[in-house]
């Protein structure tokens, strides 16, 4: 029997909702990445010094560069995303705040999910919206930026979203980062070939439809099982 005046009814928004973790787990994440903005900036400065050392190889020849250009783009990209994996989950492992997750009202992989977003849109993004000025650098036709635009779009996330499963599954190992690079390595492989393939592609005047389709059938499969995987491997590390 509930009390006089009260109702009996559970009040149910006094639990936190997934878009209340959410804004919760981004605002956290933001504070924190300010606070080291020094570090959060290093992914960028290494994907320009990748551009910048094949601009330098390959002597600054124009149809030396604009053949490569898409696939130095990716390359850089990849290499931003992968130096910034280690730390996807390990600052909340050692202070304790996977455990946390793991006790809060909302499922697990939701969680790993937003921090997968903030991942993507820490270090992909900005060079995403870079792409248009270093293709530029790199003499990249004009015809074929917005494929590249395209398949970063679609490619961008699912590195993210892979790299996240990875580094679930060495977050309870230490100094784990040869071993991170080489386990995510073979899975970013694919998603290098068809997102430079499909440039390749427009370049050659064939369709580039059909590379842009798998990796968006790939980015949809990974949305939907990766946050699950890297959720289950969390819990195997941390049990």
């Amino acid at each position: 029997m509930s009390a006089p005046g009260t109702s009996a009814i559970p009040d149910h928004r006094a639990l936190p909702g997934l878009a209340a973790a959410a804004r919760a787990l981004l605002l956290r994440d933001l504070r924190l990445l300010w606070r080291r903005r020094g570090d959060a900036a290093q992914p960028a400065l290494l994907a320009l010094l990748v551009v910048t050392l094949f601009a330098l190889a390959l002597g600054g020849e124009k149809q030396a560069l604009s053949r490569v250009a898409a696939a130095v783009l990716w390359l850089a990209i990849l290499l931003a995303g992968l130096l910034s994996l280690d730390t996807l989950f390990r600052g909340d492992a050692e202070d304790g705040s996977l455990e946390q997750w793991m006790l809060a009202p909302v499922p697990l992989s939701w969680l790993v999910a937003v921090r997968t977003f903030m991942h993507w849109a820490t270090t992909a993004l900005p060079l995403l919206l870079a792409t248009p000025l270093l293709a530029q650098l790199l003499y990249l036709p004009a015809q074929q930026l917005p494929v590249l635009m395209a398949s970063l779009a679609l490619g961008t996330p699912l590195l993210s979203l892979l790299g996240a499963v990875v580094a679930a599954l060495t977050v309870g190992m230490r100094r784990s980062g040869i071993l991170l690079a080489l386990l995510a390595l073979p899975l970013y492989v694919p998603v290098l070939v068809f997102g430079a393939g499909s440039v390749a592609a427009s370049a050659q005047g064939l369709d580039p439809v059909g590379a842009l389709l798998i990796l968006a059938a790939g980015l949809a499969i990974a949305l939907l099982l990766a946050p699950l995987a890297a959720a289950t491997a969390i819990r195997i590390a941390l049990t």
